[in-house]
C-alpha cells in the first residue's frame, strides 16, 4: 500500500494537534484562561440566569414607576375636574352675580388681564424665535418686536422702576412700624408692665354693698336680626356678678324680621321674670345703623343715672366677672374714658380662614392694642366688650352717625378731648369669627373703607385740637396713613400690579428680598402672639396678599365717598358658642349659684310657639350658597399669566411665589376658604 506524498507531513500536524490539547500549560496563559473561560458551561448559564433577573427588577420597577405616575395623573384629574365642576356650578348659580363686577375696580383689572395676555402671547413668539437671546431678525415682526423693546426700555420701564421704589420705601417703613410694635410688646413682657387697678372687688355679700364699691353701670346689647346668638349674649350678661340694683340690661333691637323680635323679646321677658334688670327697645326707623341704635338707647331719662356703660356685640359673652374686672381701674382715674379687654374665639380652629383671622386679631390684640394703651393711653375703641365712662361720651358729642366705624369715631374724638384708655389683655371676652368668606369679606370691607371717612372728617379737627403736636403726628401718620391707607395700598399695588409687570417690563427689577424674605419675616412676627399657628405661616402670607384687593378697594371708596363705603352689612354669625358654656359661667357666679339647672334651659325654653317660627323662618329663608368672586379670580390669571412669563425668564423667587399667590388667588376666588355649602 502506497502511502500518500503528504503523509509525513499530515502524521506531524495530527501530533502537534495533541500536544497542544493535552498540555494548556504550556501555552500563553491569558489565552489558555481565557479558552477555559468561555468553554465553561456553568458560567454561562449564571450570566444568563443573572441577566434575567435583572431583567425582570427592570420591569418590575418601571412598572411600579408607570404605576405612581398614572396615580399623581389621576389624583391631580380628578382634582382639576372637581374644581372645575365646583367653579362651574358657582358660575351658573344665581347668588353668583359677583361682588361689584361691573365697579371701577374689577374693569381696570380685566383691562390689566387683557393686556398681560397680550404681552405673554409677544413675548411667546420672540422665545421660540430667539430673539431673548440675541437681537430680533430684521423681518417685519423683528422690527416691531425691536421697536417695542425700545419703547419698554426708555418709556415704560422708568416710571415703574419709579412707582417700585415708592411703594418699596413705604413698605419698609411699615416694617419698621410692625418691628418697633413687636419690641414694645417685648418690653412690656419682660418688665411686666399692665394697669394696676386702685382696688379689688372680693366675694363680699352684694346685698350689703355700698354704692360707691358698686357704681350703676348700664349695659348695652346692639343687635339686628341675630337669630343664632342672641340668647348668648343676653344670658351672660344677666348672670353678671354685679349687685341686680346697681346694673339695668339694654336689648337695643334693630331686627326688621318679626319672628326674631319676637324670640328676643321672649328671652327678655324670661330673665325679668327671674328679678334680672333688663329691657326691651327697639326702633321702628333704623336709622345710623349701630350708631343710631346707641344714640338712641343714650337718649333715655333714666340714663342719667348711671356712671358707665358696658358695650357687648350679639355673639359675645362677658364672663360673670367681667365688671368686677374691669370697672375698679376708673376708681382714683378721673381722666379715664374706657376700658378695653381682648377678644377670645369660640371657634377660631373651626376652618382655615377662621385660623388666619385668629393670627391677625392675636396681633391685633395682644402687640397693637397693649403696646399703645401701655405707653400713649390711646387705641381705637373696638365696638364692643369694652366699659365707658359716660361723662366721657357726652363730653366728646356722643355717637355720630356720621361713618360705619363709630367706634373709632368716638375713640378719635374722644382722644382729641384729652381723655385716656386703658388696655386688658388678661381680660378676655368670648366671641365668634366669621367663618364663610362672603361675612369675612364684608367686614373687612367696612373696617377699612370706615377710617378712610373719619380721616375726611376728622382730619382739620386734629390740627385745630389742643392735644400736643407728638399725639397729632401719631393720629395722623401713624394711626390713620401709615396703618389704614399705606399699607393697603403698598400690599395691593406692590405685590398685585407692580409684581406681574416687572415679569413683562424687566428692566425694572423688584429686588427678591421685597418678594419673599422681608414679608416673610413679617409673617413671622405677626404670628408671634400665637405660636400654634406657626404651621400656617404660608397661608397667611399668601392670604394677607390676596386680601390686599378687598381692603385697596375699601381704602379708596372710603377715601373718595363712593357709595359702598356707607353700606353697613351684618356680619352673619352661626353661633358656635355652646350651652356649656353658659353653664360653666353660672357656676362661677356666687349669686345664681342656686339656678344652674334654671340656666341651663334658659336657652331652650322660649316655649314651643317661640321654636317653631324660629324653625318656618329657617326653612323659608335665603338659602346660602358659595359664591364667585371675579375679582380675585382675574387677579389669579393675572398673577399665574406673569409667573408664565417669569418661567421663560428662569426667575426662580419670582416664579414661585406669583405661581403660589395666583392660586391663592384662585382658590379664594372659587370661594373654597371657608365655610363651604353643599
Amino acid at each position: 500500500m502506497s502511502r500518500p506524498q503528504n503523509y509525513e507531513f499530515q502524521e506531524w500536524w495530527n501530533k502537534h494537534r495533541e500536544s497542544s490539547l493535552l498540555e494548556p500549560s504550556s501555552q500563553n496563559p491569558s489565552t489558555a484562561s481565557l479558552t477555559v473561560d468561555i468553554r465553561s458551561p456553568s458560567s454561562d448559564r449564571a450570566v444568563d440566569k443573572g441577566r434575567a433577573r435583572s431583567a425582570r427588577q427592570l420591569s418590575w420597577v418601571c412598572l411600579l414607576r408607570f404605576q405612581q405616575i398614572f396615580s399623581c395623573l389621576a389624583f391631580l384629574t380628578n382634582g382639576v375636574v372637581s374644581l372645575l365642576r365646583t367653579a362651574n356650578r358657582r358660575i351658573a348659580s344665581p347668588a353668583s352675580a359677583s361682588d361689584s363686577s361691573s365697579s371701577r375696580l374689577y374693569r381696570l383689572i380685566k383691562a390689566f388681564l387683557i393686556t398681560v395676555l397680550l404681552l405673554l402671547s409677544v413675548e411667546l413668539v420672540a422665545y421660540f424665535k430667539g430673539w431673548h437671546f440675541r437681537p430680533p431678525s430684521m423681518g417685519a415682526v423683528g422690527f416691531v418686536y425691536a421697536n417695542w423693546l425700545e419703547i419698554r426700555a426708555n418709556y415704560l420701564a422708568p416710571p415703574l422702576q419709579s412707582l417700585t421704589n415708592v411703594c418699596i420705601v413705604l413698605f419698609l417703613i411699615q416694617s419698621v412700624d410692625r418691628v418697633v410694635l413687636i419690641l414694645g410688646c417685648f418690653w412690656i413682657k419682660f418688665r411686666k408692665l399692665k394697669p394696676v387697678a386702685q382696688m379689688e372687688y372680693g366675694a363680699a355679700d352684694e346685698e350689703n354693698a355700698d354704692a360707691e364699691d358698686y357704681p350703676m353701670v348700664l349695659v348695652q346689647i346692639p343687635m339686628c336680626n341675630e337669630r343664632e346668638v342672641y340668647h348668648q349674649s343676653i344670658a351672660a350678661v344677666c348672670i353678671q356678678d354685679w349687685p341686680r340694683d346697681r346694673m339695668l340690661v339694654q336689648v337695643l333691637d334693630d331686627s326688621d324680621e318679626l319672628d326674631v323680635q319676637s324670640l328676643i323679646k321672649a328671652e327678655v321677658q324670661k330673665w325679668q321674670q327671674r328679678g334680672v334688670r333688663i329691657l326691651y327697645r327697639h326702633r321702628l326707623i333704623r336709622t345710623g345703623y349701630k350708631a343710631g341704635n346707641l344714640k338712641s338707647a343714650m337718649s333715655c331719662d333714666y340714663v342719667k343715672n348711671y356712671e358707665f356703660v358696658a358695650i357687648f356685640d350679639a355673639d359675645f359673652q362677658p364672663g360673670p366677672d367681667f365688671l368686677k374686672k374691669t370697672v375698679p381701674y376708673f376708681k382714683g382715674n378721673d381722666d379715664l374714658a374706657l376700658v378695653q379687654t381682648r377678644w377670645a374665639f369660640v371657634n377660631k380652629d373651626e376652618n382655615l380662614l377662621t385660623r388666619l383671622q385668629n393670627i391677625n386679631l392675636s396681633f391685633h390684640f395682644e402687640v397693637e392694642q397693649q403696646v399703645n394703651g401701655v405707653f400713649i393711653n390711646f387705641f381705637g375703641f373696638n365696638g364692643t366688650a369694652g366699659v365707658w365712662r359716660i361723662k366721657a361720651l357726652e363730653e366728646c358729642g356722643g355717637w355720630l352717625e356720621r361713618t360705619t366705624v363709630e367706634d373709632m369715631d368716638i375713640a378719635v374724638r374722644a382722644h382729641l378731648c384729652g381723655w385716656k384708655f386703658i388696655y386688658l389683655n388678661d381680660v378676655k371676652c368670648l366671641c365668634e369669627l366669621p367663618e364663610s368668606y362672603e361675612a369675612y369679606k364684608k367686614q373687612q370691607h367696612r373696617w377699612h373703607s370706615g377710617p378712610m371717612q373719619l380721616f375726611r372728617l376728622c382730619f382739620v379737627d386734629i390740627l385745630r385740637s389742643k392735644v400736643s403736636l407728638a399725639k397729632k403726628a401719631n393720629l395722623i401718620f401713624l394711626f390713620f396713613l401709615l396703618r389704614k391707607l399705606i399699607l393697603p395700598f403698598y400690599s395691593f399695588t406692590l405685590f398685585c400690579i407692580i409684581l406681574p409687570l416687572t415679569m413683562f417690563l424687566p428692566e425694572a427689577q423688584l429686588p427678591a428680598w421685597v418678594v419673599c424674605y422681608v414679608p416673610g419675616l413679617m409673617s413671622i412676627l405677626n404670628i408671634l402672639p400665637s405660636p400654634r399657628s406657626f404651621p400656617f405661616i404660608v397661608p397667611y402670607l399668601l392670604f394677607e396678599n390676596t386680601m390686599s384687593v378687598t381692603k385697596f378697594n375699601a381704602m379708596i371708596s372710603g377715601l373718595f365717598r363712593f357709595g359702598s363705603s356707607y353700606e353697613w352689612i351684618v356680619t352673619k354669625k352661626l353661633g358656635r358658642s355652646s350651652e356649656t358654656d353658659l353653664v360653666a359661667f353660672e357656676k362661677q357666679s356666687d349669686p345664681l349659684a342656686e339656678s344652674t339647672s334654671l340656666l341651663h334651659r334658659s336657652s331652650s325654653e322660649s316655649g314651643l310657639e317661640e321654636l317653631s317660627k324660629l324653625e318656618m323662618s329657617k326653612k323659608t329663608g335665603k338659602t346660602k350658597r358659595n359664591r364667585l368672586y371675579r375679582k380675585e379670580l382675574a387677579l389669579a390669571f393675572i398673577l399665574l399669566t406673569a409667573s408664565a412669563r417669569s418661567l421663560l425668564s428662569a426667575q426662580g423667587i419670582h416664579f414661585y411665589f406669583l405661581l403660589f399667590q395666583g392660586i391663592s388667588f384662585l382658590v379664594v376666588g372659587l370661594d373654597l376658604i371657608g365655610e363651604q355649602v353643599s
